[in-house]
């Protein structure tokens, strides 16, 4: 009997695989196309492309891993059962329970993998990949304080107190140098709004400094001309969605004893937790497509089903994360309420095959 387990994890270990394979080569086939089109601005040359491309991997395997496990799982079986040896599996005395519990191993240890890129190598190597990029184009080098977000523009330092979500400015510090790095300029203002071209600051105060004497005057609005863009501040932004689980704990946990909304954080941190558990419901799903090879439908269409399978579940997940965020429901039921649905769909298929 552990030979045949030991086999039918293989099958189905390797057909994950290979399938997570080809995904990650095609998502990576579309980061270079889309990066080639940045060639040749700045330093941003083929080798820094590839290595944005690299970086930018384990992001996708963190979302791909669901849906290989689905197809792969699917392949392996379906095979298997072409070549009837999920039928001697069952002649053998193995029941649908004990290959589904076979299966189960395979979609823990997936699991744990998904659950060790998305805390451990994701963030890390997608705010690498991203901050790589913006140097080398616009040459433009941030770092996060506890005085707020400091960024080098030029021969100016920029301090930004706070950064909203939706990337507007809060209390914005441009400190100005010359070329011998003298000081000689300082302009504050309360808020900084992007039009598409510059930011338009509000409440701005500007202050001279001369050798030999200072002048300061008082502007309600004004515009600032920046290397700075809202893409860049949402990447250096720590998100919720790329905080680590233990992270977002702490900072829920500082939100709610200051009495401010968490309810964001509270989701992303759920989605950390549930979207791993994705890849055993995936085992069990793919499961009773084994067993309806030999009735209906070939390869191809079980493999085509899965894909369309996989796509539903990262657009019902996705969808019901940002309902819950906009309708303020239950932070635990919005991250789980798809992967609990698509495990419903599981166990009724597994009751309706075993009847047939």
């Amino acid at each position: 009997m552990n030979i045949i387990k030991r086999h039918l994890i293989k099958e189905t270990t390797y057909s994950i695989l290979l399938i997570m394979a080809a995904l990650l080569a095609m998502f990576a086939f579309f980061d270079l196309l889309q990066e080639l089109e940045s060639v040749g601005k700045g330093s941003y040359g083929i080798a820094k492309i590839l290595i944005f491309v690299l970086l930018s991997a384990p992001g996708h395997v963190y979302e791909i891993v669901p849906v290989a496990v689905l197809i792969g799982a699917m392949y392996s079986l379906t095979q298997l059962a072409k070549n009837s040896e999920l039928v001697i599996l069952r002649v053998s005395g193995m029941s649908t329970i004990q290959i589904g519990l076979t299966l189960l191993r395979i979609g823990v240890v997936f699991a744990l993998v998904t659950f060790i890129i998305g805390e451990m190598i994701t963030p890390i190597s997608a705010k690498t990949a991203q901050r790589m990029r913006i140097k080398a184009i616009d040459s433009v080098i941030a770092q996060d304080f506890r005085s707020g977000l400091w960024v080098k523009d030029g021969k100016s330092f920029v301090n930004v107190e706070q950064v909203l979500p939706d990337a507007e400015l809060v209390n914005i510090h441009i400190y100005e140098f010359d070329e011998n790095f003298q000081m000689v300029a300082i302009n504050q203002a309360k808020k900084g709004i992007f039009n598409g071209e510059s930011w338009d600051l509000t409440s701005v105060t500007q202050t001279h400094l001369g050798k030999t004497n200072v002048k300061s005057n008082h502007l309600d609005k004004a515009q600032w001309k920046s290397l700075i863009r809202p893409e860049l501040l949402s990447i250096l932004l720590v998100v919720p969605e790329r905080m680590s689980a233990w992270n977002l704990y702490s900072y829920i946990s500082h939100l709610s004893k200051n009495k401010q909304k968490t309810s964001r954080y509270e989701i992303a941190l759920w989605a950390k937790l549930v979207y791993p558990m994705a890849s055993l419901v995936m085992v069990m799903l793919a499961l009773p497509f084994g067993f309806l090879q030999q009735r209906s439908g070939t390869v191809t269409t079980k493999i085509f089903m899965g894909i369309l399978l996989g796509i539903l579940y990262q657009v019902l997940n996705k969808v019901s994360l940002h309902l819950g965020l906009l309708n303020d429901w239950n932070a635990f039921s919005s991250a789980v309420m798809p992967t609990f649905l698509f495990f419903i769909a599981s166990i009724l298929m597994l009751m309706w095959v075993e009847t047939q």
